[in-house]
């Protein structure tokens, strides 16, 4: 069962690799995107990591829901509506339940990654986020570590597309050759998860 000291443990791991990462999620938006992708994850998951050090909530879904909300309000440009609305709508779909199952996790997820799909009215295919969470989603059940491959697998996967939405897709046929930004944080979101988990 997992608690809300694990997903504390999650953000906090999340806010670690999005730090150490930085410059490379940076480096990859500054090919096809404003070249803040990193600077700006860096932010939100710090302010994250600030406000889980002072008080953890006590079930699964609030941490979840304070990451969102604080995502959304310190995080720039579209990437922190959608990490906002990815955390809270799992979060919410968690309920009020103190412990959590791997696989409510999985179905609280899949909710999650449907809120980012209807906002950003993206599709597996178009070059995002989306490519990396969906397929780390399908994998969840056979376990955080297949996850992890699939979203990392995902993201690899975003170089050889045409970009179909979002700020690479501005480039047409130059944005073919590039890892998508958002799936590469996306999937080091995931590697953090499996890396809880692993403890």
């Amino acid at each position: 069962m997992l608690d809300a000291d694990f997903f504390r443990r999650w953000m906090t791991a999340t806010a670690a690799s999005v730090d150490r990462e930085a410059e490379r999620l940076t480096a990859l938006d500054a090919a096809i995107g404003d070249a803040d992708h990193g600077s700006n994850m860096r932010r939100g998951f710090t302010a994250v990591q600030a406000e889980l050090d002072k008080e953890t909530p006590g079930t699964p879904g609030a941490v979840l829901m304070l990451a969102g909300r604080l995502l959304i309000s310190t995080v720039g440009g579209a990437s922190g509506p959608l990490y906002g609305t990815l955390l809270r709508r799992t979060g919410k779909a968690l309920g009020e339940e103190p412990e959590v199952t791997e696989e409510q996790l999985a179905e609280a997820l899949r909710a999650g990654v449907q809120g980012v799909m209807k906002l950003g009215g993206a599709a597996a295919g178009d070059k995002t986020m989306v490519d990396a969470l969906l397929p780390a989603v399908d994998a969840l059940g056979d376990g955080f570590a297949a996850a992890r491959a699939a979203a990392e697998q995902g993201a690899e996967a975003t170089v050889p597309l045409l970009a179909h939405k979002g700020r690479a897709s501005y480039l047409g046929e130059r944005s073919i050759g590039h890892q998508d930004p958002g799936a590469t944080s996306s999937a080091l979101l995931m590697a953090a998860l499996a890396e809880t988990a692993e403890g």
